[in-house]
């Protein structure tokens, strides 16, 4: 969305530039035309030098805008391919990521049944990992809360476990940042 608005702002430019070089075009030559109809006696008169700075301001004013165009369309180009290669990396991250995610989802369904829960007891295992309390269960499964905490003691009762705290850390306790060591041949 942020993309197509900042197409649609360099389209409203892009749209802006040429009447506005046409206008101050227009300006320089309409400058230099009455000066030279004029056909003044001397180049030191206020009209002669009004019109000269006239024209001067509207040939300088045309420069700097078509400098800071295109200033403004490399910045825009560069910060095009930019966008381009963090979608790149991003898309990476998310395959790389998913994948590790959809193992690691295949190994935590594996150890819930072979813990022997039922279905209803590894979704609610599941939704326990996740950090959701049991009104928020009841509410996803559409059960009162009183059902969900008894399917959670199952779930408690079942993996040898005691509690919310246990069950993630069974799962989660070794998903560790990586740790880097420089030097040492034996990390402690």
């Amino acid at each position: 969305m942020e993309l197509n608005e900042n197409m649609d702002t360099t389209d409203v430019a892009i749209g802006f530039r040429w009447p506005l070089t046409i206008l101050l075009a227009l300006v320089a030559a309409g400058g230099a035309v009455d000066l030279v109809l004029d056909e003044p006696e001397t180049l030191w008169s206020f009209h002669v030098l009004f019109e000269l700075a006239l024209l001067t301001l509207s040939l300088g004013a045309l420069a700097y805008l078509w400098i800071g165009w295109r200033d403004s369309h490399e910045q825009l180009e560069v910060a095009h391919r930019d966008l381009d290669v963090q979608a790149r990396e991003r898309d990476a991250w998310r395959a790389r990521a998913e994948k590790l995610l959809r193992g690691l989802g295949d190994e935590i369904d594996g150890q819930l049944r072979d813990w022997g829960l039922t279905p209803v007891e590894r979704e609610t295992a599941l939704l326990l990992l996740k950090g959701l309390g049991h009104k928020e269960i009841a509410a996803l499964q559409e059960k009162s809360e009183r059902t969900v905490r008894q399917h959670a003691v199952a779930v408690y009762r079942k993996s040898g476990l005691s509690g919310r705290a246990e069950l993630s850390a069974f799962f989660l306790e070794d998903l560790l940042l990586p740790i880097h060591h420089t030097g040492s041949a034996n990390p402690t």
